[in-house]
């Protein structure tokens, strides 16, 4: 089998942008045109057909893992000396993709009554999660018990969601969940009994769920982003870190904010110029 750089390089994007809340391994796959491929591998990769995905999911696979791991290092560090712009700029990343997944989903067209109460009803949701999550600062060690633990475990589910639903980051259901910044460090210090939780709680979740998420993707779209729309506006609230008061914190969190909007921003209209030149990552 011939290594695919390219597609390791595709990987790697995708892996970096799954540990940070607001740009989704998801979006990536759309904008550098894969993502209806990723969807049809995935789908076939627990099927017969395995053999013939392995060209392209081994090298895609290694690269996420590459990029996880190559940038883990700087979020870990961010969080615990910037935590308040870090945050701010985590809210900005997730208003700016805000936009393209209205676009994606051509909400003026075809949202419709039932996709408005739906997309409400994940708000409130998310904001109830906001509850019973464990209270979580900038990176810290995470406790292991028997009822943490499936709150880990259970983490790791939804958030292996995420690495086929575009929008929707992994960091951004690791922060609905709490446990963000204590996966950052589990990873930096190597805690094996905290990283074996989450990926044991990825891995079973990517392998229930993903051929059920390709099929919804591929026949309910415009269910599916009402759901990753409300999931993310939901998470805001989760996200936001309270203002210091201090005016030098506050001008460096309206910077951030203002990058992070700019860099998600701009990775949609990268998706819509693809599509105006003739990629529409939805063809099949």
């Amino acid at each position: 089998m011939t290594v695919n750089l390219k597609l390791i390089y595709y990987g790697a994007l995708m892996g970096i942008s799954n540990i940070i809340p607001g740009v989704s391994a998801g979006t990536i796959a759309l904008i550098v045109g894969i993502y209806d491929e990723l969807l049809v591998s995935v789908r076939d990769f627990f099927s017969p057909k395995i053999k013939r995905t392995l060209p392209f999911i081994v090298p895609l696979a290694v690269g996420v893992i590459g990029g996880i791991l190559a940038f883990s290092w700087l979020i870990g560090w961010l969080l615990t000396h910037a935590f308040e712009p870090v945050q701010f700029f985590f809210l900005g990343l997730i208003l700016g993709v805000l936009p393209f997944l209205f676009r994606e989903a051509d909400a003026k067209e075809t949202f419709r009554i039932i996709h408005i109460t739906l997309l409400l009803a994940v708000v409130a949701l998310v904001m109830l999660m906001n509850v019973f999550a464990p209270e979580e600062g900038a990176r810290t060690a995470y406790e292991l018990t028997i009822q943490s633990g499936l709150w880990l475990f259970s983490a790791g589910i939804f958030a292996s969601m995420s690495l086929l639903l575009p929008g929707l980051s992994g960091a951004t259901v690791l922060l609905m969940f709490g446990v963000y910044g204590s996966a950052i460090n589990a990873l930096l210090t190597v805690d094996l009994a905290v990283i074996l939780v989450l990926v044991a709680g990825i891995g079973i979740g990517f392998i229930v769920s993903s051929r059920v998420i390709a099929y919804v993707l591929l026949t309910h779209r415009t269910l599916t982003y009402a759901v990753i729309i409300g999931l993310l506006i939901g998470s805001l609230t989760i996200v936001f870190p309270g203002i210091s008061g201090q005016i030098g914190m506050m001008l460096l969190s309206l910077l951030t904010f203002a990058g992070g909007f700019a860099i998600a921003f701009r990775l949609g209209k990268a998706n819509d110029t693809k599509n105006r030149e003739g990629v529409n990552p939805h063809d099949e």
